[in-house]
């Protein structure tokens, strides 16, 4: 078995969930992490027992790295996959891929050509409810979608924007509550429904965030060609962060996610239920937010199985373009105030 030698670019609040994940899993070694702040950075490698660098460049120079994960802020995300696949580094990269789909698209073509892999996090595919949710559409038990519903209610504090440099910033994080919380669940909702979109409405606000210029609301329509759309509500200002909703109405029946958990009610009178069973999950330590999910181990996993196996992850960079195509489409429909058609 291949032993993998992997860097970190990035040790801010998602860290603790990729090394965790990287530590349960034998084939794989950390070797180096970088950040920009030195005392992080060192602080860091101490306690996984590895060089640290303040300059990606020179890690992926000096480490041999068979593979690197970049937990950076969503505008270097580009930048720095593209350095790695120049070196031949396979590449698993925080959601989104990028800012707009044509850095993502330079992503892609550059990691094709220098036939390296690239993954994206799109965790919450391995949530029992939205696998649940997926096989029951998948092999049409549940007939025809009909519509669905999302609803994202969470709670950003002035200081989650004010302490960070490119937290609230167009030109670093891309927006808002849209790209920066609710992507997962877009990109879950457009993995289960699996078909091509039609068109976006949408509208965006600022409207209890006037420390920055991006979204803290948007609402909208999300059509796809075989007639299922989902209309979503989303916003960053509730009192705290209350759990998802989501709830697909098909033709025999109903699925509502609730976190990872899914119910499926059949017209038939017939009911299922998915819900992590008892050490499903690894530890990844305190200050782990639940409502990122808990499926970053298993996306990481697989990511490495794949690497052994010489095939694509199943959460590829295409993938992470897709979802960031629908998010950026529904920008586009909010500034320019109209109906976008894919």
């Amino acid at each position: 078995m291949k032993q993998f030698r992997v860097g970190v670019i990035g040790c801010g609040n998602i860290f603790p969930m990729h090394a965790a994940s990287l530590g349960h899993i034998k084939a794989v070694k950390i070797v180096a992490i970088c950040d920009k702040i030195p005392s992080k950075a060192k602080k860091t490698a101490k306690k996984y027992r590895c060089k640290y660098y303040t300059n990606y460049k020179k890690m992926l120079d000096e480490e041999s790295l068979d593979s690197v994960h970049i937990l950076t802020p969503h505008y270097l995300h580009p930048e720095m996959a593209i350095e790695a696949a120049k070196r031949k580094i396979n590449v698993l990269c925080e959601k989104p891929i990028a800012i707009n789909p044509k850095d993502a698209s330079r992503m892609i073509k550059i990691c094709r050509k220098n036939r390296v892999k690239l993954g994206v996090i799109s965790q919450n595919r391995y949530n029992p409810g939205a696998q649940l949710a997926k096989k029951c559409v998948s092999n049409g038990s549940l007939g025809k979608i009909k519509g669905v519903k999302l609803i994202v209610s969470y709670h950003k504090p002035k200081g989650y924007y004010t302490k960070s440099d490119w937290k609230g910033t167009l030109d670093k994080e891309g927006g808002g509550v849209l790209i920066d919380q609710s992507i997962h669940f877009i990109d879950v909702l457009n993995w289960i429904i699996n078909d091509r979109v039609e068109y976006v409405e949408a509208h965006i606000a600022n409207r209890m965030h006037p420390e920055v210029k991006v979204e803290d609301l948007a609402e909208g329509l999300i059509k796809y060609k075989k007639g299922a759309y989902i209309c979503f509500y989303l916003i960053n200002y509730y009192p705290y962060d209350d759990h998802t909703e989501i709830e697909l109405d098909c033709e025999k029946g109903r699925v509502k996610i609730v976190k990872n958990s899914a119910r499926i009610d059949f017209y038939s009178g017939k009911a299922l239920k998915a819900a992590p069973k008892k050490g499903q999950y690894i530890d990844y330590g305190k200050g782990v937010k639940d409502y990122w999910g808990f499926c970053h181990s298993i996306q990481i996993k697989e990511f490495y199985n794949a690497l052994q196996t010489g095939r694509n992850p199943e959460i590829t960079g295409q993938n992470g373009l897709e979802t960031l195509n629908i998010v950026w489409n529904i920008y586009k429909s909010a500034k320019l105030q109209r109906r976008i058609c894919f």
